[in-house]
């Protein structure tokens, strides 16, 4: 039975696009993001790894007969397939027997260590893509007044919108986040998914990644101070030296601090924004360092053990978390153009907070900004990025756009887009 209750993912577009050219599907993300709810309106038949009443019986079956597990209408949904990573090969080897494209949907809420012992990658028959939770769009928080598409497309019709969002809706909207079982729910209920996320991933999801014994105390010291430097370059020495400096764990070393970040990436929970390094018409450098992000900012304000009305009395940190959100929504919105996302920062210390570089080699530049008095300024290192290219080697911006949390959107004189992420869609 559907739920009455679902929204349309964006990714669905992916998901129906990626079945029709190959055999099996992998879906990724975190945990509580919807990955097996939109899964199932794509499947015919499912098996569910971690139900309790068969969960025993589907591992031992995955170890000596795996191909009985795969019987079914297809697409048939492996949920949680990670659970018994043997069935990998097992797929694999089924798409390769029946040559059919749209066979078998995987979800997964980690990166077994086992899979890398696996005889094959998988590649040519699997395809994976990465859910994240909902963007304001999906949540019906953004009117989607802009679409991304139209400014890549130069078909924008619509020059001026307000949004709906105020301040406090902005700051709400952060520690809510995008998780399904907290969208329309009483503002009381629906911050309290995200500490109950942060909650079970450092008391136990950390721990059954990969069986090894972390320490809970530890855990939550990593995630809080990496959430102190969320939207930042900061160094990972910066890091480790807060958490030793702290009063929650003993002292860390370098390597186990790695660890646990590594361990958290394999859960999908941090995904750091990697750099952009262009065609440059000077002697300009393109910085490396990638910035540290969580994939969703709730966690971050989770972790950090921030309300909205904590985040107005701290509007430094507000800002950081601010460009979270944004980055989360120009994640999601990137993947349905067939995009990705950078940041850009340089040796004479020009940042851009975000570039959507789609795979036909269109690209646009977008500054956050928080508050309106800093949007001068953001138009001004726009144009400096635009000088800086060598668009001779590369295509010109398709769009530049300053990101803002509440007011009026439109176009400025010099074609620079003011756009509060409350208009925004893919």
């Amino acid at each position: 039975m559907m739920n009455q209750n679902y929204k349309k993912r964006l990714l669905e577009e992916v998901i129906d696009f990626r079945l029709k050219t190959k055999g099996a599907l992998l879906i990724v993300g975190p945990k509580w993001c919807g990955k097996t709810t939109t899964a199932k309106r794509f499947s015919k038949s499912v098996l569910n790894m971690q139900d309790p009443k068969n969960k025993n019986q589907y591992l031992a079956l995955a170890s000596i007969g795996p191909e009985e597990l795969l019987k079914g209408e297809t697409p048939r949904l492996i949920d949680e397939w990670q659970i018994a990573p043997a069935l990998w090969d097992a797929i694999r080897q089924t798409v390769d027997e029946r040559q059919l494209f749209g066979q078998f949907i995987m979800t997964g809420s980690s990166t077994p260590l086992q899979l890398s012992k696996t005889s094959h990658t998988g590649t040519g028959r699997i395809v994976s893509v990465l859910m994240r939770p909902m963007s304001l769009f999906e949540s019906l928080d953004s009117t989607g007044d802009l679409s991304l598409r139209d400014l890549f497309n130069q078909q924008v019709k619509q020059k001026t919108f307000t949004s709906p969002l105020t301040f406090e809706d902005i700051r709400f909207l952060i520690c809510r986040g995008g998780w399904p079982l907290s969208i329309q729910k009483d503002k009381k209920i629906a911050l309290q998914q995200a500490k109950d996320y942060v909650k079970a991933l450092t008391q136990y999801d950390i721990q059954d990644i990969d069986q090894v014994n972390r320490s809970v105390i530890r855990s939550k010291a990593v995630l809080k101070h990496y959430a102190r430097h969320v939207s930042t370059p900061a160094k990972l020495t910066t890091i480790l030296m807060d958490i030793n400096e702290s009063d929650e764990s003993s002292t860390m070393t370098m390597i186990t601090m790695v660890d646990y970040i590594d361990a958290f990436k394999k859960l999908f929970v941090i995904e750091e924004v990697e750099a952009w390094n262009p065609n440059f018409r000077s002697k300009t450098r393109a910085r490396s360092k990638p910035i540290r992000q969580f994939v969703d900012p709730s966690i971050a304000a989770a972790a950090l053990r921030l309300s909205p009305d904590d985040l107005l009395g701290d509007l430094h940190t507000c800002g950081l978390l601010f460009e979270s959100l944004c980055l989360r929504d120009l994640r999601i919105y990137a993947d349905a153009l067939e995009g990705n996302v950078f940041h850009y920062r340089d040796n004479t210390n020009l940042e851009i907070d975000a570039i959507i570089h789609l795979d036909d080699g269109r690209w646009g530049a977008i500054e956050v900004k928080l508050g309106p008095s800093d949007i001068p300024l953001a138009v001004e290192n726009l144009k400096r990025l635009v000088n800086k290219m060598n668009t001779d080697k590369m295509k010109k911006p398709s769009f530049l756009m300053v990101l803002t949390a509440t007011g009026i959107g439109y176009q400025t004189e010099d074609g620079v887009w003011i756009v509060p992420i409350g208009n925004l869609k893919n």
